[in-house]
Parts: structure tokens; C-alpha cells; sequence
């Protein structure tokens, strides 16, 4: 219970990987708040916590809209008084298609979703964090953003622009007591890669030494531990969780 009366926002936790990071942080002691653009799914999820007699708060919110992140900080600050670690783990993954056919609009959701979210949620906490003299934001990428996936191009520019977006924040906040990080993992079993097209999880699963996905509460552990104070001396760092993909 290292986390016990911390405050952590989760974005896209309804489900998925969001979801084990959130639970795992509430197990741990934080006061979990589910962010999720589908409110039925957060209200079940922070149900879920309430439970198991930890505090939770569902809120509805579309990272890739400046007032819709502003309101979910407030939401946190009014019900909790604080606001110690903020986990950006909302994300789409986009159709499947090389560069020269890929559909504009879709390429901007996926960069406004996944990029733009995560800076706009990293915007929208400073001010408090700043206040309090301490917090930790962890930034979900992907080995995709350091090898770059096929037919994948702006999710993989999206995860991309996130470590650096990572690295960036961790040198400016580094004095401030806020540490920024980011982990990468390879695919992983959730929702969201099971409705991949078979022949692109095929590819995609050979990459990985170790012969099988990633669980969720894998990703979830090293979350946690780079959102505690058991990482007190780590920011600015990009952690691989990919079962020995990654190439650099």
C-alpha cells in the first residue's frame, strides 16, 4: 500500500491495458480516477474499486479536447484535494494502411487522441502538481514509436512523438519535484489487439523473442513502480516492456 492517499488519474482506464494500470494503482492505494471517453464503461470500472473498498471516481473525458481535460483536473482537485500521478494511456490505434492511401481525417484523430492527448493531459495537471511540489506523470507509448510499424505510420509517429514529448517534460520539470516518464510496450492481449487483422497480430507477435504477448498487469507493474517514490531519481527515461523487441 506505497501509494496509499495518492491521487491517480488514469486516462482511457474503461478497459484494456488503462484499466489494469488502474486497478493495480488502487490495489497499491491510490484513489483511483477512471478517465474514459465512454462514461458507462468509467462508472463501472470505479464501481469496481469502490468494491473492493478502495475510492474511485468515474470521469467522462475526451483527451484530445482542451476544456474536456480541464474539467476532468478540476473534477479530481474538488473531489480529492490533489493530484499526485497522472498515467496517459488513452489511445486509438487507427485503420490498418500504407502512407500514400491513408485517410487524413484519420491520421489526425489518431495524432489528436494519442499525441495531442497526452500533452494537453500533461498541460492540464502542471499547475496543481507544480503547487504541491511533486507528482508523477507516466506516458504510455510503444515500441511502435521507436522501430515504426508498417501500415501503422500515424500511431507509430503518435508513440514516437510521446517519448520525445517524455523526454522533453523530464528535463524541464526535473528541479521542480514533478518526474515525467514513459514505458513501451510491445503488443499486448487486450481488446484493442485482439480486433487487429489476424495477419498484421501475426507479424507483429513474431517480432517478440519471447514468443508470446504482453499481459496488462506487466505493463501495469513497471507503471507502478515509476509512478511511486520507489523511482524518485528516474525521469525523462522511455522503459521498454516488450519481451526483447526493441532494437534500440
Amino acid at each position: 500500500m506505497d501509494l496509499l492517499g495518492k491521487v491517480a488519474v488514469v486516462t482511457g482506464a474503461g478497459q484494456g491495458l488503462g484499466w489494469a494500470i488502474a486497478e493495480r494503482l488502487a490495489r497499491d492505494g491510490a484513489k483511483a480516477v477512471i478517465a474514459d471517453v465512454d462514461w458507462p464503461r468509467a462508472q463501472e470500472k470505479a464501481g469496481a474499486v469502490r468494491q473492493r473498498k478502495g475510492e474511485s471516481l468515474a470521469i467522462r473525458v475526451d483527451v484530445s479536447q482542451w476544456p474536456e481535460v480541464q474539467r476532468m483536473v478540476k473534477e479530481t482537485v474538488d473531489s480529492f484535494g490533489r493530484l499526485d500521478i497522472l498515467v496517459n494511456n488513452a489511445g486509438v490505434l487507427g485503420p490498418y494502411s500504407p502512407v500514400e492511401d491513408y485517410p487524413e481525417d484519420q491520421w489526425d484523430r489518431v495524432i489528436a487522441v494519442n499525441l495531442k492527448g497526452t500533452f494537453l493531459c500533461c498541460k492540464g495537471v502542471l499547475p496543481v502538481m507544480k503547487k504541491q511540489g511533486s507528482g508523477s506523470i507516466v506516458n504510455i507509448a510503444s515500441v511502435a514509436g521507436k522501430d515504426g510499424n508498417p501500415s501503422m505510420s500515424p500511431y507509430s509517429a503518435s508513440k514516437g512523438g510521446i517519448i520525445t514529448l517524455t523526454k522533453t517534460l523530464g528535463k524541464e520539470l526535473a528541479a521542480s519535484g514533478i518526474r515525467v516518464n514513459a514505458v513501451s510496450p510491445a503488443l499486448l492481449e487486450t481488446d484493442m489487439t485482439r480486433n487487429m487483422p489476424p495477419e498484421q497480430r501475426a507479424v507483429l507477435t513474431s517480432k517478440i523473442p519471447m514468443g508470446r504477448l504482453g499481459r496488462p498487469e506487466e505493463v501495469a507493474a513497471v507503471v507502478k513502480f515509476l509512478a511511486s517514490d520507489e523511482a524518485s531519481f528516474v525521469t525523462g527515461q522511455c522503459y521498454d516492456i516488450s519481451g526483447g523487441r526493441s532494437v534500440y
